[in-house]
């Protein structure tokens, strides 16, 4: 029987990924001699797979797409000689089929008594976000933190649509690009999770559509759990102050995240 078309996609991204990860890497760092010129950066497929302890014939196959399947084994031997972290070596075990994927739907329902939590915690800054960044809920004060972001009445807000596709985002995160970077990293790694999703498709054709930064960044495979942590923003009133934010996820949705953003220090406004 034919491979079903998700999981053509499913190989093609785990070739791309894998080759991504090898062409991060030098012979210096994996304490391999240098021979010859190199036509492309990183290491060699040989050389990749002598590190992993197998068949260069095979490694081939597995990041040209073929249909073989490789085993957990073969896999965690790959993460070490490619010096995967926790979340990319997750990354790689999600593409290969070792992990469920979640369940694919077109709307993700908040659960009930959830959508007030946001409206508890003003004045902090609170949103609820689903697995592919729509926002499900908010309060007064993330809707003038984050301005234009809570704008569409024909569709959920995104927050990763706001910060690629809106100019006000520029102007909000000062640290825009590295903010940006890690955002679209954790939507590959959540949109790994569902593939053919159309919640997840549609968001990342439009992205790719309207952002040359996503058309530039996302063929480089970054992968990236979300976490809590420090972020730079310009506020409408107080300008540039720098939030601790936290997120928790909701028990009974657990890729949906509660955001606060809490503790502000004012910062000098160098715009």
């Amino acid at each position: 029987m034919p491979a079903q078309p998700d999981h053509r996609d499913r190989r093609r991204q785990l070739g791309a990924f894998l080759r991504s990860r090898r062409e991060r890497l030098t012979p210096d760092e994996v304490g391999l001699p240098r021979t010859g010129r190199r036509r492309t950066p990183g290491l060699r497929r040989e050389e990749l797979a002598l590190l992993a302890g197998m068949s260069a014939t095979w490694y081939t196959y597995l990041e040209q797409g073929r249909e073989i399947r490789a085993s957990v084994q073969v896999l965690n031997a790959l993460a070490a000689a490619l010096r995967l972290d926790r979340h990319e070596r997750a990354h790689l075990l999600q593409l290969a089929g070792h992990a469920p994927a979640a369940e694919t739907g077109e709307h993700e329902p908040l659960p009930a008594g959830a959508g007030a939590v946001p409206l508890l915690l003003q004045p902090h800054p609170a949103y609820i976000i689903g697995g592919n960044y729509d926002v499900l809920g908010h309060n007064q004060a993330a809707g003038e933190l984050f301005p234009e972001l809570i704008t569409e009445a024909d569709r959920p807000a995104n927050f990763v649509r706001w910060v690629f596709l809106e100019p006000v985002a520029r102007e909000v995160l000062l640290d825009w690009e590295p903010e940006a970077r890690g955002l679209l990293a954790r939507l590959r790694t959540l949109a790994a999770r569902h593939p053919g999703d159309p919640r997840y498709t549609r968001l990342i054709e439009e992205l790719n559509e309207g952002s040359p930064e996503v058309r530039d960044w996302w063929p480089r495979y970054e992968v990236q759990a979300r976490h809590s942590g420090r972020k730079r923003l310009r506020h409408p009133q107080r300008g540039a102050t720098e939030y601790v934010y936290t997120a928790f996820h909701l028990a009974e949705q657990p890729e949906q995240t509660l955001v606060i953003y809490f503790d502000s220090v004012e910062l000098p406004d160098r715009a």
